[in-house]
């Protein structure tokens, strides 16, 4: 019977941060900020004969939480929606909270948790050097993934100490 041989080593660091991103927007603008500028250097590739960016989305979702409260403020009930895009978690708030039919039915009026917001987006990225990683962005972390050469990492706190929202 043949054995599994280990072919290579791949990482994880995660760096937790002092405070979570303020909202959604501080969020996209640190995303978008990596897809238009390609911070890390980052070179396209071609798979299955089609070029790949350098930097790509592979994942992302975003969660909003609307508390319904009665007349003296007490939370009466809640409602989460987890959504795929930026546009869909505002879409999904705005129809959660001018929909009359939710409050009659929880009996009280919506008012946003924006504390309880949760985003996540993650990168595919090829390095220079012909590697494919993944950096995992979320409210309260970034995650650097299936990498073994530790110049990205280096790369990555570089960039990321420079952003006061990732410290």
């Amino acid at each position: 019977m043949a054995n599994f041989v280990q072919t290579n080593n791949q990482k994880t660091a995660v760096r937790e941060l002092a405070a979570p991103i303020a909202d959604v927007n501080a969020f996209n603008g640190i995303v978008q900020g990596i897809l238009d500028d390609n911070p890390w250097g980052c070179t396209s590739y071609i798979q299955n004969d089609v070029e790949q960016a350098p930097v790509m989305k592979s994942r992302e979702y975003y969660t909003a939480r609307v508390l319904f409260q009665d007349n003296e403020a007490a939370t009466v009930g809640q409602i989460t929606a987890r959504a795929p895009t930026i546009g869909a978690f505002s879409g999904n708030i705005a129809e959660i909270m001018a929909n009359e039919a939710f409050a009659t039915a929880m009996g009280g009026d919506p008012v946003r948790d924006t504390e309880a917001d949760r985003f996540s987006c993650t990168l595919k990225c090829h390095s220079a050097a012909g590697e494919i990683y993944y950096v995992a962005f979320a409210r309260d972390r970034v995650t650097v993934s299936s990498y073994s050469d530790d110049g990205i990492v280096t790369a990555l706190e570089t960039w990321a100490d420079a952003l006061p929202a990732l410290a």
